[in-house]
């Protein structure tokens, strides 16, 4: 290895190195679960499917994800974000590539593929709030944000760059190829994430004594893990509250503190942020099912200039979703954090919703993608805030209550990747956006009524004392 690369390797904390591979298997997962819209013309002409029977093979895989997202945060909380992600994406892999193995004019196709789809739904479900457990163990509140976008660029990336692959793919290889490369991806991601990963800081040979300080005093938590034998900017750890060193990393470690399951199902936040993700996922999910399809039988673009103007939301997300994350971290420490979480998300999709309705106004096919890529954009300036509220707010049981969350989202997917079809063929698909601009407004309305400051769990934090 050159001088220069460990240098540069040097200079890079090991939690921005993890978060990146966390980038990198969240494209991997976003081609997983999006492939099939890109391949979905195909499929629907195979197994001789009309919309809104495509429309449920799509809402499989959602329904799947939805229901498993609390069990896959308590999955996550259980084994940690290491052990639970690497099984997971061995998962994904297998049913993705028996997506590929049901065969053409099979009896109960229809039926083979909804099962598939949610299987795959439902081992995927572990992926984000296993994340979200990783960065409230492995990065301080107020880098957060960015952590969070970072990972949810990898929506954006992987949804993006599945449109021309998977359509190069297809052109060359048919629809079954897409499916066995998007496993062999997924594996292969995965058995890196095992090798070069850890739960928490404390775990990883390679975290700095600056690096660990800086993490464990800025998650806010109430035991500083710190691991026997480590030192923090050159001071030996003693213990606190009476009791030895080893006790108290034990004690963080087993972590079998007990859900408040109580708290979290009367929490107002919990409850707002729920409701808002509904609507969130509801407008993304548009993008994920149906802008392809859009494009090719509204817009009556062709495959390939489908492929391309599919790409633009998706690279507008990955832009939203950088630019939202550090735009809430700068403005919840310049301006308060009300601004930089509530605020900042509740205009992002008022403002999706303004570019929806004109975007499906718009006559001209290439501006109108244009437009609605902007609103996808301004959607995911919002992503990073809501997983950021969640690891705020709920600390250690960030998987759990990130998972019930997601599961609102979820059910939001579900419900417009069989909808939106319906109410565009019965009232045109100007009505079918006008319906997903109404739920943005409203998700925007509901982050208002989130307090950033509250807590799931008041937790005391014990002092160190120093030698």
């Amino acid at each position: 290895m050159s001088e220069s690369l460990k240098m540069t390797r040097a200079n890079v904390p090991v939690r921005f190195r993890l978060v990146l591979w966390l980038f990198v298997l969240s494209a991997v997962a976003f081609l997983d679960r999006t492939n099939i819209s890109i391949a979905g013309v195909e499929i629907a002409r195979e197994f001789h499917l009309d919309n809104t029977r495509l429309g449920w093979v799509f809402s499989a895989f959602l329904i799947g994800y939805a229901i498993f997202q609390i069990p896959g945060g308590a999955f996550a909380q259980r084994l940690g974000p290491r052990r639970s992600l690497a099984i997971c994406v061995v998962w994904w892999g297998v049913f993705t590539a028996l997506t590929a193995l049901v065969p053409p004019g099979v009896i109960g196709a229809l039926f083979l593929l909804v099962l598939v789809r949610f299987a795959l739904g439902a081992g995927e479900a572990t992926m984000y709030p296993a994340s979200n457990r990783f960065i409230e163990r492995w990065f301080p509140m107020n880098e957060r944000g960015k952590a969070n976008g970072l990972i949810f660029a990898g929506v954006g990336a992987g949804s993006g760059l599945t449109p021309p692959l998977v359509t190069a793919i297809i052109l060359y290889w048919g629809w079954r190829a897409s499916f066995w490369f998007s496993a062999l991806i997924g594996l292969a991601v995965g058995a890196i994430w095992y090798f070069f990963s850890r739960d928490t800081p404390e775990e990883h040979p390679h975290v700095s004594p600056a690096e660990l300080e800086k993490i464990v005093r800025g998650r806010d938590d109430v035991s500083g893990e710190f691991p026997v034998g480590r030192q923090i900017a050159g001071e030996s750890l003693e213990p606190g509250l009476g009791l030895s060193l080893e006790s108290e990393i034990a004690a963080a470690h087993k972590d079998k503190s007990p859900t408040p399951w109580a708290k979290v199902l009367a929490s107002k936040e919990v409850l707002a942020l729920f409701l808002s993700y509904f609507s969130f996922c509801y407008v993304a999910w548009i993008y994920f099912s149906w802008f392809y399809i859009y494009l090719v039988q509204v817009r009556g673009l062709n495959l390939k200039s489908s492929a391309l103007y599919t790409m633009i939301p998706f690279l507008a997300m990955t832009v939203g979703c950088l630019l939202g994350g550090v735009a809430s971290d700068w403005l919840a420490q310049k301006a308060g954090v009300r601004l930089g979480r509530c605020w900042l998300s509740a205009f992002a999709l008022i403002a999706t919703a303004v570019l929806l309705v004109v975007g499906s106004r718009v006559h001209q096919a290439q501006s109108a993608s244009i437009v609605l890529a902007c609103g996808a954009g301004a959607l995911y300036l919002s992503q990073s805030s809501y997983w950021s509220m969640t690891a705020d707010y709920a600390g250690r049981h960030s998987g759990v209550v990130s998972g019930m969350m997601n599961m609102g989202g979820q059910i939001g997917g579900a419900v417009t990747a069989s909808v939106t079809p319906l109410i565009a063929a019965h009232f045109g698909w100007q009505a079918s956006f006008m319906t997903a601009a109404v739920l943005s407004a409203l998700g925007g309305v509901a982050w208002l009524l989130v307090d950033p400051k509250a807590r799931l769990v008041q937790e005391r934090k014990p002092v160190a004392s120093r030698a």
